[in-house]
């Protein structure tokens, strides 16, 4: 099988029914939120934007608008059929170089869902004029997770999409630190996880598997060992692994502290994190660490 470069973290997506009231519990979270964004499939989302990576907040706002092409079946009805179960986190996505080169990476490895698809959208500049932005996004499989979806993403005019206007929030994160599933047999999800990340060796500590990418690491674990770890429930995982846990690095933990205090979000604390709870944040449980 051919090697492939490891694929860094670019965003996960936090899928919520209230899309306005999860936008506002971000900016009480000290997140800076961009504008609200609408797809031709009918998804909704609001950015939160850090270097190279960025929290998608979404919702079906437009159902009427789904059809029959790969985006309405992979992401807008599977978002309409998450939400009908829940909030939290739904979708992983991966960086990607060259999107046509990740499907045939997938297909090679048995994980392909999807081929490569492309769409644009206008985006906004923080002086509110318009710009172009693109993705080409390729679907994975993990028959292990099928509560969860998981992509790469190839932007096209990364120049209109990041900005770091957007990237300086009073919580004082400065990037991603990793993602974290549960599942009951961590190890069932290794060989998609090696696949996915382009990470052809995994580390293993008890019961957990992770990859390390270049920007940040993806981790699986048992329930017990993420109660262990973050002082809260995972997710159900009757059906399969599922996200759980977004790990963000922060400069100052005691300003993160007052910032999400002074919000009014529920969290849990210890000497080097700060946990926002799956109760206080919609479903996701959200971990800023000392940096």
């Amino acid at each position: 099988m051919a090697r492939h470069p490891a694929r860094g973290l670019d965003h996960i997506v936090h899928a919520v029914r209230d899309l306005d009231a999860a936008a506002e519990l971000y900016r009480r979270m000290g997140f800076t939120v961009g504008a609200r964004n609408k797809h031709p499939w009918g998804t909704h989302n609001y950015i939160v934007q850090m270097p190279n990576f960025f929290i998608e907040v979404l919702t079906l706002g437009e159902p009427d608008k789904l059809g029959d092409d790969g985006f309405s079946r992979l992401f807008g009805a599977f978002h309409r059929d998450f939400l009908a179960r829940g909030e939290g986190f739904s979708l992983l996505v991966l960086e990607s170089a060259d999107a046509k080169a990740d499907e045939a990476a997938f297909r090679e490895a048995g994980i392909a869902q999807s081929e490569a698809m492309r769409f644009e959208r206008e985006g906004k500049r923080p002086d509110g004029s318009a710009v172009k932005v693109a993705f080409s996004l390729v679907f994975a499989a993990d028959r292990y997770a099928p509560d969860n979806h998981f992509c790469v993403c190839q932007q096209h005019y990364p120049e209109n999409f990041w900005n770091p206007a957007f990237q300086t929030h009073a919580n004082g994160v400065t990037g991603v630190a990793g993602v974290v599933l549960s599942a009951e047999r961590p190890g069932d999800h290794a060989r998609f996880l090696s696949a996915y990340a382009g990470v052809a060796e995994l580390k293993g500590e008890g019961a957990t598997v992770a990859a390390d990418t270049p920007r940040g690491s993806i981790a699986v674990m048992t329930p017990s060992d993420y109660r262990d770890e973050f002082g809260v429930a995972a997710p159900p995982v009757k059906q399969g692994g599922r996200l759980a846990a977004l790990r963000l690095a922060v400069d100052d933990l005691a300003r993160t502290r007052a910032t999400v205090a002074a919000g009014g979000v529920g969290f849990t604390t210890t000497a080097d994190r700060v946990v926002v709870t799956p109760e206080s944040a919609l479903g996701a449980t959200i971990v800023f660490e000392q940096a």
